[in-house]
């Protein structure tokens, strides 16, 4: 896809219609990509994470979208979330909360029929409680701790695991996982030990299938994928393998709007703490985003925006609601009240962005905020 079939900047308010900043987000690009990453694992089958408003991007649109292409699973890090989501697809849909289970949490999870990745014996035990005293078997996703040291069954408790799951028969083991943590370093000697610790365990839980690759670990090959992987930042266009060209098409697009030009001269302190200091003469423009928005702070006097291709270095302190762009390099009276400059677009990706901010693609993306007018496609 060419980058630029997303849509061009604007040049005046009417056409900006008074928003101050806009989102764009590419519905038909997210389909490809779950599409791409569908044939990538297949025979296996892809799953989607939408965990965190779908990266921010809208569960509602984002899902129904990912439905119509095929998918079929859905992963969500809280119970909320899944309760959210739950009437908005259709019941062929299977909803799985990464985090697990808070007590008390059991019996809401069980009626709105969301299935809870369990990550210890005393979750494994509270759900299995339920199933007893609903007379019901329950669908559940044990999680292992294959050296992440984050979440899932530790080794040690595997053995005793394994004896309550042959003897309670009311809980349904439908996926073993665990979750790779240097998946996008495809040379990190991590993944090979943590596939070595994820074969043991299902050579000890011996029947079940196993949900194993994330983003990266799809693009680790056919053994991390088990049937079921299950992407996130690749689906919303981020690259999924760092270091390595990116083989996911951009799903998000943002353009934010200019509120003030001025000329200053060499000598001008500008932004808080006039921390910056022009050392020549200088045409700046005012946007209209923050890190209120989205845009950390860290991106000082070290991230830029662009405008029909040319960068415009951010310079002096981000603010809130508003930074600061050197316009010098386009011609005088270009920018003007309205007028619209790329953020994430064409010339600049999201992990462009992260690499100025010295963070990752997902903080950037996940932080995008409210204010801006979303516009989906």
């Amino acid at each position: 896809m060419d980058r630029h079939a997303l849509p061009v900047q604007n040049r005046d308010v009417e056409t900006a219609a008074g928003a101050s900043g806009y989102l764009t987000i590419d519905l038909a690009a997210l389909r490809r990509n779950y599409q791409k990453l569908s044939a990538t694992v297949a025979p296996a089958t892809a799953a989607a994470v939408v965990k965190a408003n779908a990266y921010g991007l809208g569960a509602r649109q984002v899902c129904g979208a990912l439905h119509a292409q095929g998918c079929r699973h859905f992963f969500v890090a809280h119970l909320l979330e899944a309760i959210e989501l739950r009437p908005l697809l259709p019941s062929d849909t299977q909803i799985v909360v990464l985090n697990g289970l808070q007590p008390g949490a059991e019996i809401s999870c069980a009626e709105a029929g969301i299935v809870p990745v369990l990550n210890s014996l005393e979750q494994f035990r509270r759900w299995s409680l339920t199933a007893g005293k609903l007379g019901r078997i329950l669908p559940a996703v044990l999680q292992f701790d294959t050296g992440m040291s984050r979440l899932g069954v530790p080794p040690e408790e595997r053995t005793t695991l394994a004896a309550e799951l042959a003897a309670c028969g009311n809980v349904e083991v439908l996926f073993i996982m665990s979750h790779l943590a240097c998946a996008d370093e495809a040379d990190n000697g991590q993944n090979d030990d943590q596939l070595a610790e994820m074969r043991l365990i299902a050579a000890e839980f011996a029947g079940l299938d196993l949900c194993f690759a994330n983003s990266g670990g799809i693009f680790l090959g056919g053994d991390y994928h088990g049937v079921l992987a299950r992407p996130g930042i690749a689906l919303y266009g981020g690259a999924p393998t760092a270091g390595r060209p990116n083989p996911m098409e951009p799903v998000v697009r943002l353009d934010v709007a200019v509120i003030q030009t001025r000329t200053v001269p060499a000598g001008t302190r500008v932004g808080y703490g006039g921390a910056h200091v022009t050392s020549s003469a200088a045409r700046l423009a005012t946007i209209a985003a923050g890190y209120a928005d989205g845009l950390p702070r860290s991106l000082t006097d070290r991230g830029a925006v662009f405008y029909d291709g040319v960068r415009l270095p951010i310079v002096g302190r981000v603010s809130m609601d508003s930074m600061t762009v050197d316009a010098t390099a386009l011609p005088e009276g270009t920018l003007s009240l309205g007028s619209l400059v790329e953020v994430l677009g064409p010339h600049q990706t999201l992990e462009d962005v992260a690499e100025a901010a010295g963070t990752i693609s997902y903080e950037i993306l996940t932080s995008l905020g409210r204010r801006y007018e979303r516009r989906y496609r």
